[in-house]
């Protein structure tokens, strides 16, 4: 997977598509469209532009099978997860990973469960520091 590579900003709608690449590991264009079908109304022509940019943008590669062409992220999931946090952490925060725990901490959004398992996170990642 192409990790160090600097890759342009996801759109929402692009994002929503590398999920369901994601989910799947590779799939079709009418894969990806009959997902995204059944949560709102998207046509297959908007889906197939979607991709076809995402694949210039170079999130995705496609390789041809007997069955048609299939596409795969050049990116895992976690690797994207970790950069769109990184540039949070950068325009949103100043840099300052502080201020975005301390934004989800203070958030409605964070169940108890989660800011728990945080915590643990934190322990554990003090304790391998040590």
């Amino acid at each position: 997977m192409a990790r160090d590579v600097e890759l342009p900003a996801l759109s929402e709608a692009q994002l929503e598509i590398m999920n369901v690449i994601w989910d799947r590991e590779a799939c079709a264009v009418a894969d990806v469209w009959k997902v995204l079908a059944e949560r709102r109304g998207v046509s297959r022509n908007t889906v197939h532009t979607l991709i076809a940019r995402l694949e210039e943008k170079g999130w995705l590669a496609r390789r041809e099978t007997s069955g048609g062409l299939l596409y795969a992220a050049t990116v895992s999931r976690a690797d994207a997860q970790q950069r769109l946090v990184q540039k949070v952490v950068e325009t949103v925060f100043g840099g300052s990973a502080e201020g975005l725990v301390l934004a989800l901490l203070g958030s409605d959004a964070l169940s108890k469960a989660e800011a728990d398992r945080i915590r643990q996170i934190i322990a554990q990642a003090k304790r391998s520091k040590s």
